[in-house]
């Protein structure tokens, strides 16, 4: 996905302690050296659960169940009833509110005056304390890279008999957290990377390569600190590791994020002066313009080469910032080094005392978590941002990323905020095409929602703004979702033409997450037209166009495979176990909730043992009419009959 990024060229979500009330933790609290105990209460959730007390062991649970209970109050997303916390834990119990009020009572004693734990519905107040969870999803990597726990399961050992909601709650929790972890490993070895400390960089690249094997953007980071470290050698036995790994996993050759690390080099030393620089920086922009973009991209990384040696602070950010713009919004494939250089001007900037050209990296390095699917880490800087920010082009671009981010994890209330203010402060900047890309967000919300008519609303005023400014090649991205809202209202000869002409857009521009987007709605149009093979054939064609780069948009493959494992479903495919095992965990791993809860209904329709309920509990937090009419509407626990289709 490309968005605009800068004029004339070609909310926090809010954490489930937001939504509780006042609970305080200690999440950016300075941690001194590496593995330093903060003071206070300190819970320990990641690996063994423990409480401790200024560093030295706390009170010791006598009850699994009272560690289960207080994962859910601190990590839930708002605060439970009574009833529903006795219904999910204690169940098989003789008296089950009965034992809900021992358990709470054993969690008070633990967390000691600093805690508040009453009403119903059931609120958790916590002051001067420290959840190690917390610090991982929402505090600065500094914090979290010395978390005791950092890459141990969530309630490592626990297991409840009789209870498959919660397990079913349990496992996402874990994979979020999983995911979390792999995040703030490769978000701290760009820290320390543009710090210049290789060696601690290498370390933490080397953790989270080998916390997703898979991820091509870890192995061009890993590689890329070995090159810039003169490890060459090192270099390329990770690059012909990687090579052999990729085709025999993922039957492709390397992408151009590790080809592009490969051919890193160390920064030379040579005598330059700040006008041939900005003469090198204006070439390159200009190639850029004429759609040489390679070439363009070449000329900006000479002259970040070239700006280290001035001395010059500001030339130094805006060579970066210049590089990563085009390597982000134009390269296709090349994000990770396009964050390497945006991590390094935020640095720069913030060390010359330039608030407001770190606020605009930071802006772009929100802009790519959000599309890695690191949504806590997208909100923190986003957020960051906008605190920090005076300029309306730098205000208006974070906080469209930040309504984006709000879509993707069904905060839908907030996104629809955040994204109207996007629209207006779009306009008060004067940027018609992060107008247009905010008003097509804002058109996916209610589609998504089962808001056709207001979908439809801002989806054509999308389109329309993209063609008066000639911004052809945004187009695709809102048609094809006018085409999904025509075949919501029936209109399946009209989805047909729309998603066709997206299509045909996309793929002459050549953007994974527009023919993905498009394709996904071809396949739709060919069942509602009685074809169901070429639907399948469609749809996994939808995803191997959105996924075939190294920076693709998560959130659409899932939103591909939502819609593969309700056409497996309805005609009995016998993948469709495998797809919807595959959708829960990645869905469930980056804190996407309504694909979640898609998801545990999928498994609910082939008989899943507590996905129905579990699929309600999350289901009640997300502000959505036509979410709710599909749980509402859900059978459990009714195995569908596997057959071929046809």
């Amino acid at each position: 996905m490309r968005c605009p990024a800068a004029p004339g060229r070609p909310v926090r979500r809010r954490s489930a302690h937001d939504q509780r009330g006042p609970i305080v933790m200690n999440r950016d609290q300075p941690a001194g050296a590496a593995g330093a105990v903060p003071p206070g209460l300190v819970v320990q959730l990641l690996g063994r659960p423990c409480l401790r007390v200024d560093g030295s062991p706390g009170y010791r649970f006598r009850s699994r169940k009272s560690w289960a209970l207080l994962a859910f109050l601190l990590l839930g997303e708002r605060p439970p009833a009574r009833s529903q916390l006795a219904t999910l834990l204690f169940a098989d119990a003789d008296d089950p509110m009965r034992a809900l009020r021992w358990s709470l009572a054993e969690i008070r004693r633990g967390l000691g005056p600093v805690a508040r734990l009453d009403g119903d519905p059931l609120r958790l107040s916590l002051s001067d304390a420290t959840v190690d969870a917390d610090v991982l999803v929402h505090g600065h990597w500094r914090q979290a890279v010395s978390l005791p726990g950092l890459g141990a399961e969530l309630l490592d050992g626990l297991v409840l008999q009789n209870a498959p909601a919660f397990e079913s709650w349990l496992l996402s929790q874990r994979r979020r957290l999983a995911a979390a972890t792999e995040a703030i490993l490769h978000e701290a070895a760009l820290g320390h990377l543009a710090r210049g400390d290789l060696q601690e960089a290498r370390d933490l690249a080397l953790r989270a390569s080998l916390s997703s094997p898979l991820d091509e953007n870890h192995q061009a980071l890993l590689i890329r600190i070995y090159r810039l470290a003169g490890e060459d050698d090192a270099a390329e036995r990770q690059f012909a590791t990687w090579s052999a790994t990729a085709a025999q996993e993922l039957g492709a050759a390397p992408g151009a994020a590790v080809r592009l690390a490969l051919r890193e080099r160390r920064r030379p030393l040579v005598d330059v002066d700040e006008t041939s620089v900005q003469a090198i920086l204006e070439a390159g922009s200009a190639a850029v313009s004429a759609g040489a973009v390679g070439a363009g991209v070449s000329s900006f990384a000479t002259a970040v080469l070239l700006a280290d040696q001035t001395g010059s602070p500001r030339l130094r950010v805006e060579a970066r910032q210049v590089l990563a713009e085009a390597l982000v919004h134009s390269l296709g494939g090349t994000d990770e080094q396009g964050v390497v250089a945006l991590t390094e001007a935020e640095e720069i900037a913030l060390g010359s005392g330039d608030p407001d050209a770190a606020a605009r990296a930071g802006a772009e390095l929100g802009y790519v978590d959000f599309l890695r699917a690191r949504y806590d880490r997208a909100e923190r800087r986003l957020e960051g941002v906008r605190a920090r920010s005076t300029s309306p082009s730098t205000l208006a671009k974070a906080t469209t990323y930040l309504g984006s981010v709000a879509s993707d994890v069904a905060d839908y209330p907030r996104a629809l905020a955040l994204l109207s203010e996007a629209t207006a402060l779009s306009r008060a900047a004067d940027e018609p095409r992060r107008e247009a890309f905010g008003l097509s967000m804002r058109g996916r919300v209610h589609l998504l929602r089962g808001e056709l008519d207001l979908a439809a609303d801002h989806l054509t005023a999308a389109v329309g703004l993209a063609e008066r400014d000639h911004w052809l090649g945004f187009l695709p991205w809102p048609q094809a979702f006018l085409g999904h809202v025509q075949l919501s209202n029936g209109d399946v000869d009209g989805a047909g033409d729309t998603l066709r002409q997206s299509f045909a857009r996309a793929c002459q521009i050549g953007d994974p997450c527009w023919e993905g987007i498009a394709a996904r709605g071809l396949a739709l149009v060919a069942e509602a037209c009685g074809d169901a093979e070429k639907a399948f054939d469609t749809l996994v064609d939808a995803r191997d166009r959105s996924s075939r780069l190294a920076d693709a948009y998560v959130w659409l493959d899932v939103h591909i495979l939502d819609a593969l494992c309700a056409l497996g479903r309805r005609h009995g495919h016998p993948q469709t176990a495998r797809w919807v095992a595959e959708m829960r965990d990645r869905a469930s791993r980056h804190g996407m909730r309504e694909l979640t809860v898609r998801a545990l209904l999928h498994g609910a329709a082939l008989g899943m043992d507590g996905d129905g309920d579990a699929a309600a509990l999350v289901a009640e937090d997300i502000d959505s009419p036509e979410l709710a009419r599909l749980v509402a509407g859900a059978v459990t626990a009714v195995p569908v009959p596997h057959r071929t289709p046809g």
